[in-house]
């Protein structure tokens, strides 16, 4: 089938790039006096806004291209793990958020300098630069290599790089003047636009496949000999290669979560914007209510597109044309063949909506931990006094450079993917539980003990990560020989790696400059 875009669906990608660029300079037009307001717009945003920011930031292409994907292949066990979540929102709003608002932090990694000292806020903040420059490099890739499969029709190297660089200057555009307060509105905006085009896409389903709601129900939840119901959404079983069981959900899950708000400035940096500590964990947790069905309606499409391809009985006798391997997931497949014309423009649309509401965060948290933690710091170490406002040209100059660093991320993943077997997209949604197994083994011996140091914070960020290393497939077989590994599921991954990490850091005898630290004296 020759894949062409029509005059509709161009007019539709060309009239986004004018709301993109429109908004750009709307958001844009307050600019920032401070890096304060710059990273976290004085505390000023609404909540409801920062809600919005911290559901799109926690979504991206990856939610959009393997929600699908993760529908059509399993079941609806994935949204059971949504309570891990809620759990952690307890935990984070309980001891985390408090203690950043009440020290003023930038970036949640000051919260160590005041227990470990700056070096332990430097090596935190570096850990986290390298998990987010993995996982958000990934993510810009997955969405640049649909883009250009949607527009040029192949995946050429040339192609992919040009759609990396056409993604990355359009979050710049977005998020260079206006900062953390531009990449709030913007997200609202992306939100908006993925979620419309997800659900167009579900609508068009419904219409393609000829049969009422009940019959497809049943055939999803009875969808042949020896298969288990597609609809199962509470896995009791146990398995260490299954990351979406009860267990890892009130284990694994949890831990990421609280990672994931509370110790990840990509994620935390939204919530730090909002008035006061109340309205911040208010924000976090409607977040997190939202993500629920906003997954849910992704993974329907898979489970659509599953009676699409796979139940010909229920497309009148049609047997379709099957997914192959090159279409990266069946949701790309079903777009680039089957999507009805002037429909593709906008799933292209709603897929760089949904890349830019991550990048753009990524552009700024990074930013602000290289100004905030690495910059400044160094500055003031030299005894080097700049005014306030070179510090927000510090900050874009630092977006420049990041924006710089994740093209090549992603371009060298599209090389990466090209000579190994690893699937890419189970790598970005796990990738950041190498930088987490040390972050929460460290966070959790400042907030909840009275030891560590600033070497044991060192030795336990290693720890972390070698423990994580180790744990994949491929390491295990390079260790043992064994042809066919067991599988370690992510969630597991991140238990043990937190358990080493908090150990190894618990070892450290506290200094005594910082014995008496808050910290210490307000854990629970």
């Amino acid at each position: 089938m020759e894949l062409q875009f029509t005059a509709i669906d161009w007019t539709i990608f060309a009239l986004y790039g004018l709301v993109l660029a429109v908004s750009g300079w709307l958001f844009s037009r307050q600019g920032a006096s401070n890096s304060r307001d710059y990273f976290l717009a004085k505390n000023s945003m609404p909540m409801w806004m920062v809600a919005i920011s911290t559901l799109a930031t926690t979504q991206s292409a990856a939610t959009f291209l393997g929600g699908p994907d993760l529908g059509y292949r399993g079941d609806l066990t994935y949204l059971f793990t949504n309570l891990g979540a809620l759990i952690a929102a307890g935990v984070v709003a309980r001891f985390l958020i408090p203690r950043f608002y009440a020290q003023e932090v930038t970036t949640v990694y000051e919260l160590l300098q005041s227990r470990f000292g700056s070096a332990a806020k430097n090596q935190a903040g570096g850990m986290y630069l390298l998990g987010r420059v993995f996982a958000s490099g990934a993510r810009l890739y997955m969405a640049a290599i649909a883009v250009s499969m949607i527009i040029f029709n192949d995946i050429d190297a040339g192609h992919v790089v040009l759609a990396i660089l056409l993604l990355t200057a359009a979050g710049l555009v977005q998020t260079f003047i206006g900062g953390v307060r531009s990449v709030i509105q913007s997200d609202v905006l992306q939100c908006a636009v993925y979620l419309a085009a997800a659900f167009s896409v579900v609508a068009v389903l419904l219409w393609q496949i000829p049969a009422d709601l009940p019959t497809i129900l049943a055939t999803l939840d009875s969808p042949g000999a020896d298969q288990a119901s597609k609809l199962e959404l509470v896995d009791f079983s146990f398995s260490w290669g299954d990351p979406f069981t009860v267990w890892a959900t009130f284990t694994g899950f949890v831990l990421l979560n609280i990672a994931a708000f509370g110790m990840d400035q990509d994620v935390t940096q939204r919530l730090l914007t909002c008035r006061n500590a109340r309205e911040g964990a208010r924000a976090m947790t409607l977040s997190i209510v939202m993500v629920a069905p906003i997954m849910a309606v992704f993974m329907g499409i898979g489970l659509l597109l599953y009676l699409f391809y796979q139940h010909p009985e229920l497309m009148g006798g049609t047997v379709m044309e099957q997914p192959a391997g090159g279409d990266v997931t069946v949701f790309m497949h079903y777009v680039l063949h089957e999507m009805p014309a002037g429909l593709r423009g906008l799933v292209t649309v709603g897929v760089i909506a949904a890349a830019l509401s991550t990048l753009n965060s990524s552009l700024n948290s990074m930013a602000s931990v290289l100004t905030e933690d690495i910059y400044r710091p160094w500055l003031d170490c030299r005894g080097i006094k700049r005014p306030a406002a070179h510090f927000v040209t510090a900050g874009r100059m630092a977006m420049f450079l990041i924006g710089l660093v994740l093209s090549a991320m992603a371009i060298l993943c599209y090389f990466w993917q090209q000579i190994s077997d690893l699937p890419l997209l189970t790598f970005a949604l796990s990738v950041m539980v190498f930088a987490y197994s040390g972050l929460l083994g460290v966070f959790f011996t400042a907030i909840f003990t009275g030891r560590g140091n600033g070497a044991s914070v060192t030795a336990a960020l290693i720890a972390g990560f070698l423990v994580t290393l180790a744990q994949q497939p491929w390491m295990i077989g390079l260790i043992t020989g064994e042809e066919n590994p067991v599988s370690v599921a992510f969630p597991w991954q991140l238990c043990l790696g937190t358990l080493v990490s908090l150990t190894i850091c618990c070892l450290g005898k506290p200094a005594a400059q910082t014995a008496d630290s808050g910290l210490a004296g307000a854990r629970a």
